[in-house]
């Protein structure tokens, strides 16, 4: 396969991914910002400086409320990260590689981008706010559904969920270094009423708060929810989830391209590296720093994958 093509399912995965994940941010915002009413621009803040916009939402608007950040997350093309910046670039890279896509899939993509563009042509009320990134969710899933249902277990699929998963997990940390390290207001409210409605709302927006109860019970304590999140292998949005399938998938391509790649056994350092940190050893160390170390490892990891795999050639 060209690099190019490569690069363009991988870029394409991980921009749908990520339409989806800056919905989840935000739905991670607008709860935990409901329950600090008195604080919530700083909450709105927080939310901003995890997704790494902040310097761009200051140089073109003048407030920071919950109305303009959440426009901003969903609607500004000056936003490279916002969910309509997201779906343009996802469906420009789906017609660089059209014929790498079955028909299914494509028309998917291309349906999502129609749905979303006359959903978000206006700025979203907050009454309407929840209805809004479930149809962007409910249109992430058709393309995961078309992609699963109808593409080859090939290259073309590796190079799919390998953008996929790794947008997922810079995603799930991100989302959990809003709770612990922005959010929480002091040290005081740790194991609070206000600390556990937080920790719940982290759970709502990664769709994890059923399963976790399932396995948990009535335990919401932060270090079960954090080893749920980072270790628990069978939560599709764990960190340990995400840089296996990543490992799994670089393995293939690396038996099938007989290639002496660098990445495949970058990724399995960081699984084995996950697998056998304990979450007690995480939080004694820190866990703002280690999901900090852990964002900075998966960037350094999708550079070996361009590099390993030419993309740009």
């Amino acid at each position: 396969m060209l690099g190019k093509t490569a690069g363009g399912l991988f870029w394409m995965f991980r921009y749908l991914e990520r339409a989806e994940n800056t919905t989840r941010l935000i739905e991670a915002g607008f709860r935990i910002a409901l329950t600090r009413p008195d604080s919530a621009g700083d909450e709105w803040a927080s939310v901003l400086d995890t997704a790494g916009v902040r310097p761009a939402y200051d140089q073109g608007r003048d407030t920071l409320d919950g109305p303009s950040v959440i426009d901003f997350l969903l609607r500004d093309r000056a936003n490279g990260s916002s969910v309509m910046s997201s779906m343009d670039a996802a469906r420009n890279n789906a017609r660089m590689v059209r014929t790498a896509l079955t028909r299914e899939v494509w028309e998917a993509v291309n349906e999502s981008w129609m749905t979303l563009k006359d959903a978000l042509h206006r700025p979203v009320r907050e009454a309407d706010l929840p209805e809004v990134l479930g149809l962007i969710r409910r249109q992430s899933a058709l393309v995961r559904g078309a992609m699963h249902g109808t593409m080859l277990r090939n290259d073309i699929f590796d190079f799919s969920r390998i953008g996929t998963f790794l947008e997922r997990a810079d995603s799930t940390a991100r989302i959990l270094d809003v709770k612990y390290h922005v959010l929480l207001p002091s040290i005081s409210q740790i194991g609070s009423s206000l600390d556990n409605v937080q920790w719940e709302t982290i759970l709502r927006s990664v769709a994890g708060q059923r399963a976790f109860r399932w396995l948990n019970g009535p335990d919401m304590s932060p270090r079960a929810i954090a080893e749920f999140l980072i270790r628990d292998r069978r939560m599709p949005r764990s960190l340990v989830f995400s840089i296996s399938k990543i490992t799994g998938n670089l393995a293939y391509l690396q038996e099938q391209y007989d290639g002496g790649y660098v990445s495949p056994g970058q990724a399995q350092a960081l699984r084995d590296r996950l697998s056998e940190s304990s979450i007690d050893a995480i939080f004694e160390n820190g866990l703002h720093e280690f999901l900090v170390d852990f964002l900075a490892e998966t960037a350094g990891l999708g550079s070996q994958i361009e590099n390993d795999f030419r993309f740009y050639q």
